[in-house]
C-alpha cells in the first residue's frame, strides 16, 4: 500500500516536473547508482557494481540523447558524457573503482551546474515578469 502511494507520487513528480528539474532529478540518479557501483566494486559484488554501473550510463545515454544539438555548449557536452561513458565502461570491464570515482566527482559538479542555471532561469523568468 505504501508502496504503491510512493510510486504514484513519484510518477506525479516526474510528470509535473520542469525541465531542468527532470535534469537534476536524473542527476541524483546518476550520482546515487554510482556511489553504489562504488560500494558494490570495493566489496567485490560485481554483479551488483555491474548493475549499477549499466543505470549510470543508461542516464548519461538519456543525457545525450535529450542534448538540444542547436546550443553552443551541446558539442563539448556531448563530448563530456561520451568521456563519462568510457571511464565507467573501463570501470566495469577493470573492476576499479578509480574511472566511477571520477564520474561521480563530475556528476556532482554538473549537477550543481544545473541547479545553478535553473535558478537564473527562474530568477530571469521572475524579473522579465515583473516588468512585463
Amino acid at each position: 500500500m505504501i508502496q504503491s502511494q510512493r510510486n504514484k507520487y513519484l510518477e506525479t513528480t516526474v510528470q509535473t516536473a520542469t525541465p531542468a528539474q527532470l535534469l537534476i532529478m536524473l542527476c541524483d540518479g546518476a550520482i546515487r547508482f554510482s556511489r553504489l557501483a562504488i560500494e558494490a566494486l570495493k566489496s567485490k559484488n560485481y554483479q551488483e557494481a555491474n548493475s549499477n554501473l549499466v543505470k549510470v550510463q543508461d542516464i548519461i545515454s538519456e543525457f545525450s540523447i535529450t542534448l538540444d544539438r542547436t546550443s553552443p555548449l551541446s558539442d563539448n557536452l556531448l563530448r563530456l558524457y561520451e568521456y563519462f561513458t568510457h571511464r565507467l565502461m573501463e570501470a566495469n570491464v577493470k573492476k576499479s573503482v578509480e574511472p566511477a570515482e571520477e564520474v561521480l566527482g563530475y556528476l556532482v559538479e554538473l549537477k550543481e551546474t544545473w541547479i545553478q542555471a535553473a535558478k537564473q532561469m527562474n530568477h530571469t523568468s521572475a524579473a522579465g515578469a515583473t516588468y512585463a
